[in-house]
């Protein structure tokens, strides 16, 4: 569970009780960007799941993944959501071990949980 309380203009601080950090937006849209907007962080969430569960895979199986990278790009076309995901494999992988480790990144909870369908249900609580 993730409670996010105002700070000062348009900044947030998002927390879990263990963990915490800002998410703002640019100037240009009222903010003052001490922190990433909230397209980012989604953006983040998929790439950090992304890479945690690829060294996961890797770790298990003994396989030399040395390093990842994922970049996460949002993008809107017409009435479709877009999210386009690139991975950078570094290590003495060989091929069948590469293309596993792309089958693994698809299989990352939040890749699964953003291909379903979902509903938002809002409760409003006064104060």
């Amino acid at each position: 569970m993730i409670t996010v309380k105002k700070n000062n203009n348009l900044s947030v601080t998002a927390s879990n009780e263990r963990h915490s950090f800002i998410a703002d937006v640019l100037p240009k849209l009222g903010g003052d960007d001490t922190g990433l907007d909230p397209h980012e962080l989604l953006e983040a969430s998929l790439g950090a799941c992304t890479n945690i569960t690829v060294m996961m895979y890797a770790k298990r199986k003994g396989w030399p993944l040395e390093d990842i990278q994922t970049v996460v790009t949002i993008t809107k076309e017409a009435e479709e959501n877009i999210i386009r995901r690139e991975i950078q494999l570094k290590g003495e992988l060989d091929g069948e071990q590469k293309a596993k480790l792309i089958e693994i990144a698809n299989k990352c909870p939040i890749h699964r949980f953003l291909e379903r369908k979902t509903t938002v249900e809002t409760v409003s609580h006064e104060k």
